[in-house]
Formats: C-alpha cells, structure tokens, sequence
C-alpha cells in the first residue's frame, strides 16, 4: 500500500518521500525492487552520517526512499530522544507527500509517527481480528493525543495519570464520557484536546477482500470510533485480493508498475486521487470536515467495491465466453488445485507430528 501510493503520487507530479519506519522487518527496499541498502535509520541513529544521506533517490518518478535496518538489534525500543531526533528530521523534510510505513503494534514510536497528521491511513482486511485491531489501534492513537496535548503540570495530565492507574476505569470510560469529566477538571486544557479530537479525521482503506460484502465491515469500525472514541473516519477504498500481487512482488516490482490497468492497480490510483483532491489539515488547524463528506466517502467506496468486483467477474466471463476456458476445465481446475493444497496440508501435519517426536526425544536425552 505505502509504496504504490507513494509512485502514484509521485507519478502525478508530487515530490514524494517514502520511509520505512517498520524497524523490527524493514523491507519496504524489496517492494520497490531497490538494492539492499547500506544506509538507513538504524545506522544514521547510531552517528554515522547525516539525515540528507539516507534519503536516496530511487527509479521512479519524483520519489525518494529512507530505508530502515531490521539488522540493527534494538530498533523496535527506541529510546525517547531517538524517537525526538526522528520526529524533527522528519518534519524538516522537503516534499509534497512524506508517507510513513508503520509496523503493527502501538509502539510510542509508531502512535507518535501516526499522528504528525490528523490524517494517517489506516489499512485493515474484513477478518474479525483486524477490525478489532484497526480499532485498537485508533483507541491507543487517540489517548496518546489526548496525553500529548496536556501539559505535564496541568491538573488535566494529573487527572489522566491517576486514571490510567485504574486499567478498570480506563475500559469504562469511553472518551466522550472522558471528555466531560475533564471540562470539569481543566476547562482551558480539555479546550485544546477538544480542537484535536475535532481535526483529528483517520482515513481507512479496507484491503484484501474476496467479495462487496467485506466491504461493509468498514462501516463497524466506524460506528465504534464514534460511538467509543467520538472521532469520524472518512473511508478511502477498499483492495481485493489478488494472485497478481504476489507475482509483482516476486519480480520485485510494486503492482502499479507490474500491471496497471489490473483492478488493484487503479484501486490505488483512485486513493491517490482522493488524497490528491482533499485539503491537507494539521493540528492547530481551525477546520472541521463536513459529516457529508464522510458519509460520502463510504457511499463511494461502497460503489467502488460492486464495480470492481464486476469487472472481475467480468474477466472471468469472457474467458469463459471465449472457448479459451471452459466451465467443466474452471471446475476441474478448481478441484485439482483443492486437492493440491489437501496433500500440502498433510504433508504439514506429518513433518510437525515428526519435528515433535524428535524434540520429545532430544529432551529425554
């Protein structure tokens, strides 16, 4: 998703910076079919070289890279004035678009990363864990705002430090309840975490669905956001699952240089085109998206899920209506390949039941 979007970007004319911040398996180089790289953020935090050193041009159009390094133990816990020293050099970065690639997990780090803007994308899949996560994920982002926003002295920073003693009140309270209490509170600082929660807008991308139906479970994790966390999501599109992605990756190049007329190709084009078209907010900004825009984006991306869906099923229809492949040889075809991965699955089971017996034995000895 990150390194699509980001030639997509670049290919619109936008100066574009690509940077792998996934630092316990950096391998976003990989995706984009670039060198492993000898200098990355693991070496600049360590003292070798400066910041300008480490963003490198790559082959594609207005787009440059900062690689990570997955090698260099110790990463993943960084230190606060490493996570101070990112931060800085990030903001002082000159481009259009300065996309971010964050691993999972709601590392300070990552949450601090998020939030630069009020409009980070979050990419989630229709699988019950993943919204669940997507939602964490966004519950944990918006206490961190909040947490962020107060100053250390404040009676509101008192008053969230002795909540966050009581893991019970914390599960109870949800942030518009929060809130509340915190105008009672600190009614100068609750006025500025206000004006954040306000701005703060996420964007979601729904990725490897199989059917339009997936599509709605876009629409949960809205209804939690607002009703748990009091915040909106504004949807961007959904990805379908494709074979195809897999066959780019192995030739070390991202899907929109592979195929771009595919289905999954122009699925990013049109979120490119969308961010393209949106005004770019910041905290601090005094704005506030219209409800209708939201509302808006899951209509279309609604739509968008029943279209593409259709040109594929198109493509299959015409193949079948051409002669090139029959019903009976979809069929057969299908049935070899279920029978292929029944054998593998076996295959699995007998080499896990033997790995065990010879661990078993091993420990006798």
């Amino acid at each position: 998703m990150s390194a699509n979007l980001a030639i997509a970007l670049g290919q619109a004319g936008k100066r574009v910076v690509l940077a792998d911040l996934d630092l316990g398996a950096s391998n976003l180089h990989l995706v984009l079919g670039q060198p492993s790289p000898k200098h990355g953020l693991g070496t600049w935090l360590l003292g070798n070289g400066n910041f300008a050193d480490i963003i490198q041009p790559t082959e594609y159009e207005n787009l440059s890279f900062i690689a990570g390094d997955s090698e260099i133990p110790g990463l993943t816990a960084l230190k606060a004035p490493q996570r101070s020293k990112i931060i800085k050099n990030f903001k002082n970065i000159d481009c259009d678009y300065l996309i971010i690639d964050l691993g999972a997990g709601t590392h300070q780090i990552i949450l601090d990363l998020f939030l630069l803007s009020p409009q980070g994308i979050v990419v989630s899949a229709p699988a019950v864990t993943a919204t669940l996560n997507a939602y964490l994920f966004l519950k944990n982002a918006v206490f961190r705002l909040m947490n962020s926003t107060f100053k250390t002295s404040s009676e509101a920073a008192k008053w969230f430090r002795e909540l966050k003693k009581s893991s019970s009140a914390m599960q109870k309270l949800y942030i518009p309840q929060m809130m509340q209490e915190l105008v009672k509170v600190d009614p100068k600082n609750s006025e500025a975490v206000m004006r954040n929660l306000k701005i703060f807008r996420p964007r979601l991308v729904m990725n490897m669905i199989d059917d339009p139906k997936d599509a709605d479970k876009a629409l949960r994790i809205r209804r939690s956001c607002k009703e748990y966390l009091g915040i909106d999501l504004e949807h961007m599109g959904v990805l379908y699952r494709d074979s195809l992605e897999d066959k780019a990756l192995a030739s070390r190049l991202p899907i929109v240089i592979y195929k771009p007329q595919n289905i999954l190709s122009q699925a990013i084009y049109r979120i490119a085109e969308k961010i393209l078209s949106s005004e770019t907010l910041r905290f601090g900004d005094e704005f506030e998206p219209p409800a209708d825009n939201v509302n808006n984006s899951f209509d279309v991306a609604t739509e968008e899920a029943e279209e593409d869906y259709e040109a594929k099923m198109a493509g299959l229809r015409d193949l079948l209506g051409s002669g090139a492949l029959t019903e009976g040889e979809l069929v057969e075809t299908i049935k070899t390949l279920s029978y292929e991965l029944t054998q593998v699955r076996k295959e699995n089971t007998l080499l896990k039941s033997k790995l065990v017996k010879a661990a078993a034995q091993g420990f006798k000895l």
